[in-house]
């Protein structure tokens, strides 16, 4: 979301007559042991203080993009006496909307403190609405804070909002994704009961197997290189990330923080004459799960790459491949056998500007994965 430098209403705090600071103001470098310790008493329901880790990993995040400052940053709302009540986590990113570029704003996570927060919360929130930004955005939001996004002015995408699922070994990756909120569910006893069971299956049901379409194969390629790609592939849609070496080698560093997903990984996919039509970001989980971040290929290319993307996936060995649903990829992906659909969280964003607005709503857009926040520690490990 962005968010001009003169929009940022810290006007709106009220004074008080004891002299200590209250009201919105940007996040600074030193209420991360407060923050940290809101998030996990909102989302970890437990009223400690946060670890160093959870400490470091704010500060890299929150602080670090090529493109902070104080006015694109994280903003929170001080009480007074009792510190910040509430505030909203949000990372600068660089976008390009109909040839123009745009300063958007990824908001991470919204915290109120119950009650103690409401007036906060109400304060933040009003910052949010589609009058002031630029291009804000969430990709996981829950079913109340997408009711206060279309409140707001903004709109909900709603494929964007769905996840596919990918199964190469469905009983194993039934166990695997259960395992999100059951952690039993995918130890590594049961999984290994299963897996067997799935080597069996496959030689039944050879649809269990993906397949490649045409002569296109499936080349390991440095991370860099998907970039190279995603620069002219990406063109042809209206809004788009901008991605400068220097915010793309950021953004793949912090992902490459979140040892939780596995090991960020890139391959390319080339014809026979050895030209590239399209490549492929992702996690891959040994034995476990591949969650793709981000898949680009020339226009018309879409179901030659996705194949030779899940035939990949598939002969690395893992039971399930994931990733967020796109427009553009929905009839391509949706040729696989095994594959199913679920709501992940809405996919939510305000403008003030008619023509991103337009373009978002006719789906003229390429956003998700590192444009996004898939690759947040903070939805995984903390």
């Amino acid at each position: 979301m962005t968010m001009e430098a003169n929009e940022l209403r810290v006007s709106e705090s009220v004074p008080v007559d004891t002299g200590q600071r209250r009201g919105t103001r940007p996040m600074a470098p030193d209420d991360v042991a407060a923050v940290g310790r809101l998030f996990n008493r909102i989302f970890r329901r437990h009223d400690q203080a946060s670890d160093d880790d959870l400490g470091r990993y704010l500060q890299t995040v929150f602080f670090g993009s090529p493109h902070y400052s104080p006015e694109l940053g994280s903003v929170v709302h001080e009480n007074g006496a009792n510190g910040i009540d509430s505030a909203i986590l949000s990372v600068p990113m660089a976008f390009m909307v109909n040839g123009r570029p745009t300063m958007a704003r990824l908001l991470c996570a919204f915290m109120a403190d119950g009650k103690a927060g409401a007036v906060g919360a109400a304060r933040l929130a009003r910052t949010m609405r589609a009058a002031r930004q630029d291009m804000c955005f969430s990709d996981n939001a829950s079913p109340v804070s997408a009711d206060h996004w279309v409140a707001g002015g903004g709109i909900v995408l709603p494929i964007q909002s769905l996840e596919w699922q990918r199964s190469f070994l469905p009983l194993t990756a039934a166990a695997i994704l259960a395992g999100r909120h059951f952690p039993i569910a995918r130890s590594r006893v049961l999984v290994g009961v299963l897996r067997p069971i799935d080597r069996a299956l496959r030689r039944l049901r050879p649809s269990m197997r993906p397949k490649t379409e045409g002569e296109c194969r499936s080349e390991a390629a440095r991370v860099e290189e998907f970039l190279q790609c995603a620069s002219a592939m990406l063109e042809r849609f209206a809004i788009r990330p901008a991605w400068s070496p220097a915010e793309f080698d950021w953004l793949v560093r912090v992902a490459s923080m979140n040892r939780n997903l596995g090991t960020l990984q890139c391959r390319k996919v080339v014809l026979p004459d050895g030209r590239t039509i399209g490549a492929f970001l992702y996690f891959g989980k040994q034995d476990a799960a591949a969650t793709v971040l981000n898949l680009v290929f020339e226009e018309g290319r879409e179901r030659d790459v996705a194949a030779a993307m899940f035939a990949q996936l598939d002969a690395e060995g893992y039971a399930v491949a994931v990733g967020m649903a796109q427009p553009f990829l929905m009839n391509a992906i949706s040729r696989q056998r095994w594959l199913s659909f679920r709501h992940r969280g809405y996919f939510c964003m305000v403008t003030r500007h008619a023509d991103l607005k337009e373009a978002a709503e006719r789906n003229d857009i390429y956003i998700g994965g590192l444009a996004s926040e898939t690759w947040s520690r903070l939805l995984t490990d903390f």
